[in-house]
C-alpha cells in the first residue's frame, strides 16, 4: 500500500459540506465514489485535513488516502480528474510516507471571506462572495481584530453552540485585509479553528464596521465564553478554506 497526499480544490455550492452524509452529495463521497470506481468496487477512505459546511469553498484543502494501484505518480493527478465532477479538482498530488496524515500534521490554516462591498448585485459574484452593501469603518474592524490575533484566546464565543471539542483554546496569528475595488478580502491565519469560528468573527467584525458594536467589545466577548455575545454567523458562500500548513 503506498499513501498519497493531495491538494484539491472545490466549488461548495452544490455540495452538502465535506463529509460524507446519507443521502447528501459531499465532496468526500465523490472523492471516494471516484476511488471506488478506480479500485474495482473496492473502498478507499480519503481522511481531510477538516469539514467544511455546506457551501463552503476550498482552494487548497488537504486530503490523503492510501492504494495498492501501481499507477505512475505523474499520472494520479489525470485519472482522479478526468472522473471528478467540474466542480471539484485535484490540483497537486504526490507519495508520502505512510505516517503522514492530513489532519493530524496539519500546524495552522488559512482561510478567506470575500465580501462585495456594493449596493449593486453581482451575478458572477453571488455564489463566491457574501455583498454587504453598507458603508463599513475598516478602521475600527482593524483594531477590534487587535483583540483576538498574536497569542492563544478561549475562543468559546466564536464557535458554534455544535461544537463539540472540548479544548476551545486557539491562536490567530493575523488577520489581513485584502481591498482590491468592491471586494473586501478578510484573511486568517491560526493554528485551528473551530465550527464557524471564522463566519462568526466576520459576522462580528461587520457590527464593528457598521458602529453597532465599539472595537474593544471583542475583549468582553471573549471573556463572556458565550456564543450568545457574538455577532451574526456569516453566510457560508463568502468562505474559502485556502491553505493548510505543515510542518517542515
Amino acid at each position: 500500500m503506498q499513501r498519497y497526499k493531495a491538494v484539491i480544490a472545490y466549488d461548495g455550492t452544490d455540495f452538502s459540506g465535506y463529509q460524507v452524509q446519507p443521502g447528501k452529495r459531499t465532496v468526500q463521497s465523490e472523492l471516494e465514489a471516484v476511488l471506488a470506481k478506480m479500485h474495482k468496487g473496492h473502498e478507499v477512505k480519503v481522511v481531510a485535513s477538516g469539514r467544511t459546511d455546506a457551501g463552503v469553498h476550498a482552494k487548497g484543502q488537504v486530503i490523503h488516502f492510501d492504494t495498492s494501484l501501481m499507477i505512475p505518480d505523474s499520472k494520479w493527478g489525470m485519472a482522479l480528474n478526468s472522473l471528478l465532477p467540474e466542480d471539484l479538482s485535484v490540483l497537486t498530488i504526490e507519495r508520502v510516507s505512510g505516517s503522514f496524515h492530513a489532519r493530524f500534521d496539519a500546524v495552522g490554516k488559512e482561510y478567506r471571506y470575500r465580501l462585495l462591498l456594493s449596493s449593486r448585485r453581482d451575478p458572477f459574484e453571488r455564489r463566491f462572495a457574501y455583498r454587504y452593501p453598507y458603508s463599513l469603518d475598516l478602521e475600527a474592524m482593524r483594531t477590534a481584530c487587535q483583540y483576538v490575533v498574536g497569542r492563544p484566546h478561549d475562543f468559546t464565543s466564536f464557535c458554534s453552540a455544535k461544537t463539540e471539542v472540548v479544548d476551545k483554546v486557539r491562536m490567530i496569528e493575523t488577520i489581513d485585509f485584502l481591498v482590491d475595488g468592491d471586494l473586501l478580502t478578510l484573511r486568517f491565519v491560526g493554528n485551528g479553528f473551530l465550527y464557524n469560528m471564522v463566519r462568526i468573527l466576520v459576522g462580528t467584525l461587520l457590527e464593528v464596521g457598521s458602529g453597532e458594536r465599539a472595537p474593544d467589545e471583542m475583549a468582553d466577548i471573549l471573556a463572556k465564553k458565550d456564543r450568545r455575545c457574538a455577532g451574526k454567523t456569516a453566510p457560508a458562500h463568502g468562505l474559502y478554506l485556502w491553505k493548510v500548513f505543515y510542518g517542515g
